[in-house]
């Protein structure tokens, strides 16, 4: 036998170092691992540190602090496959905590994660490159970055992946790209709808839930609609909705069905195929609040088109959304009544809800929730705007007590739209009485303190539809209501602005409410409105000529000018000439201002004094207030008996004989609480009286004219010779006047000289009440004159030929009856100096 030869070892070389198993229990420790230059000891640290990071958001803080995430964003592009591996999975685990993403974000890692999703890697780096990329699309800046470096294409590709933790971050991370409608568009043009429809196949619910969110979105564009229908996107939605074990997804399949049901292509189909009778079923039967929410939210949209909503009613839509009325969930009841309101446009619908809808719909005016309130009364608005019928139901309904409690409500819409309501019922004059009756001008006080445009127009808009009554002006009056009207006036919303000039000149049909809105400063708004082309509108100077006529103490000062048709009643008084913006004190401030040098207030006020001892009662006038001197009260007690032809003496009123047997104090006290008025021209009276006496039985106006011209020049110191005006002392015979009342305010009965502006003042005041049609119209200084038309008779050998009537000046100075032509030598010397 031979010998054994011993073979001998070779010992290692002396620069390897002996393979060492390394124990730490230090994350700082294997973080300094992470820049080894071994793929072996990077391979471990990155499994150690994901297992680390999965712990706990605590955890991932803890690496971020320590510098982990740098030398990881390294190793997700190693070339060792197993250290890439392992580093993607740390990203992806860590990525889900907002300060590592925005570190992230700094460094820019998208691409690199992105390259990870490429078809050779391993299903794993694509399981976590794709939820590290899911994590970061929450962010804007990162969708913007993931779609800008190409992040969408190889996302969607993965959807057909045969891993479903893959498909479930990659489309949960297109969900969060599609917000963003550049990537929408590239959604379809990449082709992703049938990946996306084979997701809803999934035996993964979260899958399909994250698919059916994608489609909620991509949805709302039509040209996606388009797609989703040709790939029977439809059939696979209903399936869903059929399926009981699916009806977790039912509420995001209503939300992609309410999308498509938007086309009028998709909703004829749906139809065609019985899948509308089964959506409104499906609506009708459910108990889950959030799908009763979506299938009225899905029925809205298809309402907002006029061939679906043809198709609805068809199907019956309207009972189905009754229905949903009286479901218990807030946010079902919002939709029913937004969705009432999109199919009112159709006119059939919306007689159809007037049956069923309306008492629903004003029982959820009284809800806690503002949300259900505000859609009830837009529903309301929409239920009663061209449809008497309608309003009528509402005011069956019990509807305007809520309706005007709502007026307070903390939505702006609801208040608008409250008021829309009123607005559309004050059409009917008994809804209008009864509205009143319910102290509607209170209550829309608040609204037009706004600062929402919409509800200042809608406010505005009530007021001049509710204002035609004298009752609802008062009401507004002794509410403060015209101040904030006024205020509206100055608004640069044009709606607003034309409302608000449209109330006030409904509102300024009486003289009360007329010189309240004077006082409050809107003739000079209203004037400088008119002036811009730009701001004025059609009722700005409606408004102002109806605040004029019914403040003719104003207007004749402003604009020196009365038609036939401003009748002067009592309370009147002639102030003289003043600038346009000028604004008159009232006639009780006047009556208590120190004697002075001005002109002389002339005042109009044939009416009898009433007396009363519950006067303390009765609500005060801007115009009639309280007076610290009961004078003129007593004045005119004593003169209250009056003689008239054919009249009997008339008896004290009971009360004024009760005033007089009290006690000089308690009469004092009594007196001191009545409310001012202006003092009683019994002289006026008088004139009245006999010039109806004498002049009403005359046959023409022509001589009912002259006869009244007479009459009021011999009242007034008779003719003058023009030559001798000069010497006809009327201002000294003024200022004895005013001496001996110790006042600026003179009743024209008791001025015996009176010139050219007393006559024909009294003129027109006696005309007006024994109707004698003139106009009085104030010239230079002293001059005034009036105005009337008179047919001429026809020329002689002609019978029957009607002439249009001329315009006389009538003279009332030098030959009192003597009528001039207007526009003739004659006339205008009598208007001049």
């Amino acid at each position: 036998m031979g010998k054994k030869v011993k073979k001998e070892v070779e010992p290692p070389p002396k620069d390897v170092f002996d393979p060492l198993s390394i124990e730490s229990k230090k994350a700082a420790t294997v973080v300094l691992m992470l820049n080894s230059p071994e793929e072996e000891v990077l391979a471990t640290a990155c499994d150690a540190i994901y297992k680390y990071a999965s712990k706990g958001d605590e955890n991932k803080v803890t690496l971020l602090g320590l510098g982990a995430v740098e030398p990881l964003f390294k190793l997700v592009s190693h070339e060792d496959p197993l250290v890439r591996r392992n580093a993607t999975m740390v990203f992806g685990i860590m990525a889900s905590n907002n300060d590592v993403r925005k570190l992230l974000r700094e460094l820019d890692v998208t691409n690199s994660v992105i390259a990870r999703l490429a078809p050779e890697e391993d299903i794993v780096v694509h399981e976590f490159a794709s939820l590290c990329l899911a994590h970061m699309a929450v962010e804007y800046t990162s969708k913007v970055q993931i779609f800008e470096q190409g992040g969408l294409e190889p996302l969607i590709r993965l959807l057909s992946s045969p891993d479903p933790d893959v498909k479930k971050n990659s489309v949960e991370c297109i969900y969060h790209l599609v917000q963003d409608f550049q990537s929408r568009a590239a959604v379809r043009e990449l082709n992703a709808i049938p990946a996306l429809l084979e997701l809803l196949k999934s035996e993964y619910p979260v899958v399909q839930l994250l698919a059916l969110k994608t489609f909620g979105v991509i949805s709302s564009d039509r040209e996606t609609r388009i797609i989703l229908r040709e790939n029977q996107g439809l059939d696979h939605l209903f399936k869903i909705l059929e399926t009981k074990e699916f009806n977790d997804l039912h509420v995001e399949a209503l939300a992609v069905v309410a999308n498509c049901l938007e086309d009028v292509d998709t909703m004829q189909l749906i139809q065609q195929t019985g899948g509308l009778k089964k959506l409104v079923s499906f609506a009708e039967m459910s108990t889950i609040p959030d799908i009763q929410k979506n299938a009225a939210k899905a029925i809205t949209k298809a309402a907002y088109d006029p061939e679906n909503r043809k198709i609805l009613h068809e199907e019956e839509i309207e009972k189905c959304l009754v229905t949903l009325l009286g479901t218990d969930n807030d946010g079902a009841k919002a939709a029913a009544s937004q969705a009432i309101s999109a199919m009112c446009e159709n006119l059939a619908s919306k007689d159809a809800f007037g049956i069923q809808g309306i008492p629903q719909l004003v029982q959820l005016l009284s809800s806690e929730n503002e949300e259900v309130k505000e859609a009830a009364a837009i529903a309301l608005a929409n239920l009663t705007t061209a449809s008497p019928s309608n309003a009528s139901a509402v005011a069956e309904a019990e509807g305007i007590e809520p309706l005007i409690n709502v007026l307070s409500a903390k939505r702006d819409g609801t208040v608008a739209n409250a008021a829309t309501v009123l607005t559309n019922m004050t059409t009917q004059e008994p809804l209008r009485l009864s509205i009143q009756s319910h102290g509607v001008m209170n209550a829309i006080v608040e609204p037009l303190q706004s600062t929402n445009s919409l509800v200042q127009s809608k406010a505005a808009l009530t007021v001049a539809a509710l204002g035609c009554d004298a009752d609802a002006r008062t009401e507004l009056r002794s509410a403060s209501g015209l101040e904030p009207l006024v205020k509206l006036l100055h608004s640069k919303n044009d709606e607003v602005r034309r409302n608000a000039c449209w109330a006030v000149m409904v509102c300024a049909s009486d003289e009360l409410t007329a010189v309240e809105l004077c006082r409050l400063g809107a003739l000079d708004i209203l004037e400088e409105i008119n002036l811009s082309t730009g701001r004025k509108n059609n009722f700005s100077e409606g408004a102002l000529e109806k605040l004029l006529d019914n403040n003719l103490s104003q207007k004749y000062s402003q604009m020196g000018y009365l038609s036939s048709s401003n009748i002067i009643t009592d309370g009147f008084y002639d102030y003289g000439q003043v600038k346009p913006g000028v604004k008159l004190l009232s006639l009780e401030e006047l009556s208590i201002q120190e004697l002075n040098d001005h002109r002389a207030i002339i005042l109009v006020n044939a009416k009898l004094p009433e007396v009363s001892l519950s006067a303390e009662d009765k609500s005060q006038d801007p115009y009639y207030g309280r007076t610290t001197s009961s004078s003129s009260i007593r004045k005119g007690s004593k003169e209250r008996t009056r003689k008239g032809k054919g009249k009997k003496e008339e008896e004290k009123p009971k009360e004024e004989e009760e005033l007089q047997t009290m006690p000089k104090v308690q009469q004092e006290v009594i007196l001191e609480k009545l409310p001012w008025l202006p003092p009683f021209d019994s002289i006026l009276l008088d004139y009245i009286i006999d010039a109806s006496r004498i002049i009403l039985p005359l046959t023409t106006t022509k001589e009912q004219v002259v006869a009244l011209a007479q009459f009021v020049a011999d009242k007034m110191g008779g003719p003058i010779e023009r030559d001798k005006l000069h010497e006809f002392s009327w201002e000294l015979h003024i200022s004895e006047i005013e001496f001996e009342l110790k006042c600026n305010v003179v009743p024209i009965g008791k001025i015996k000289k009176g010139t050219f502006y007393h006559r024909a003042l009294l003129f027109k005041v006696i005309a007006d009440r024994i109707g004698i049609g003139c106009s009085l119209v104030h010239g230079e200084y002293s001059r005034a004159w009036n105005e009337v038309k008179l047919v001429d008779d026809s020329p002689q050998g002609i019978t029957g030929l009607l002439l249009p009537p001329q315009v006389y000046i009538v003279d009332l100075m030098y030959q009192p009856g003597c009528l001039m032509k207007q526009g003739s030598a004659e006339a205008d010397h009598y208007q001049r100096i």
